[in-house]
């Protein structure tokens, strides 16, 4: 029997689910909310999660950090240059080509910062990402 929390959890989790799949090529920055909240972006041809987080501007963060951003402030580009299975990213431009041509990336507005951590730890669990940063 699930607790209180444990079915919130759940629900969290479903609801995120149910959110629109988003492909980084399609991306229209108005259309993206300036609210904080979770998100995950994950590798079309695969269904890998490469990558969850939690922001405090959705827009910020996936298109101009992310998409746009250099490696000082789009961690997911520095992992996968880095990364000696990603044998044909070897640049912030590369990364970038990469995130059009193969990534989609969901969220869900989250205004509550601890619930925010919350729901960003759940979702790295269960979608079992590729690249978790080391704690500081």
């Amino acid at each position: 029997m699930m607790n209180k929390r444990m079915q919130e959890g759940v629900r969290l989790a479903e609801a995120f689910l149910s959110t629109p799949r988003i492909s980084f090529s399609e991306i229209k920055p108005s259309e993206l909310p300036d609210k904080p909240g979770v998100y995950a972006i994950f590798c079309r041809d695969t269904g890998e999660t490469l990558y969850v987080g939690r922001t405090k501007n959705i827009r910020q963060r996936l298109y101009k950090q992310h998409l746009n951003g250099t490696f000082s402030n789009a961690r997911l580009k520095k992992y996968l240059v880095e990364d000696p299975e990603e044998t044909t990213i070897l640049d912030n431009a590369a990364a970038k080509q990469f995130l059009l041509n193969s990534c989609y990336f969901q969220y869900v507005v989250e205004e509550d910062t601890m619930e925010r951590g919350r729901l960003e730890g759940l979702l790295s669990y269960l979608f079992n990402v590729r690249y978790m940063y080391e704690e500081h």
